[in-house]
């Protein structure tokens, strides 16, 4: 069986469990802290990122979570999540690409490491200046999916695909930790709560990481 080695918070980890669950994918989970990963960690992935898909009996050994969803991808033919055109495709790993990168490095990195890894681990206050610039670069994050909704059925076309998983992970952190106001983007919020009430969402609802719980009407799909 599968194994992964991911944190509860981490989005490219819920990135990854939200593609195993759509194909139908069984698997296991082991949490991994990466600021406090042993050395057996390190020796799967030696970056000491999450998340790690391992298969031990096939001896195999995934890290990177857009790695691993290409992986899965091409070895199943279960709910394709990178699917369409040689155009299509493209605009999906752009908007993957985004959020991955532009979306995790302007608002959920910063708001995972002031409310969460400072909180509970490092015993410090949050900066007030990075969470208002956090939450500045979110809104603009927002507006511009609000625009993609407007003018698509989902974020890259008109297929449920991995572009809308991967904003969807992101965006479950940053509301776990409390980050987001919907009320200004109503499009989003409609969208999210359709990606909420999907199965394979249900175990990242249910996640909860000691010393911070999530806010109320997190884990409601109607909320």
């Amino acid at each position: 069986m599968w194994r992964l080695h991911q944190h509860p918070l981490c989005p490219f980890s819920r990135k990854v469990r939200l593609a195993l669950g759509e194909k139908g994918v069984e698997f296991d989970m082991v949490k991994v802290a990466p600021w406090d990963a042993p050395d057996s960690f390190y020796s799967l992935n030696p970056a000491g990122r999450t998340p790690v898909l391992q298969h031990r009996e096939k001896k195999i050994v995934l890290a990177d979570s857009q790695a691993i969803c290409e992986y899965l991808e091409e070895v199943s033919d279960e709910r394709p999540l990178i699917l369409g055109t040689a155009l299509g495709r493209a605009e999906i790993r752009r908007l993957v690409a985004l959020f991955d990168e532009q979306l995790w490095g302007d608002v959920t990195g910063p708001l995972m490491h002031e409310k969460y890894r400072k909180r509970v681990h490092l015993r410090q206050g949050p900066d007030s200046r990075v969470l208002r610039s956090a939450m500045r670069l979110l809104h603009e994050h927002m507006d511009y999916m609000d625009w993609l909704i407007d003018n698509r059925r989902w974020l890259a076309g008109a297929q449920l695909s991995l572009a809308d998983f991967a904003a969807a992970a992101q965006l479950s952190v940053i509301d776990y930790l409390g980050g987001i106001e919907w009320s200004d983007h109503k499009g989003v919020h409609e969208w999210y709560r359709v990606m909420k009430s999907r199965p394979a969402f249900r175990g990242l609802l249910a996640d909860k990481v000691e010393g911070l719980p999530p806010p109320r009407g997190y884990n409601d799909p109607n909320s």
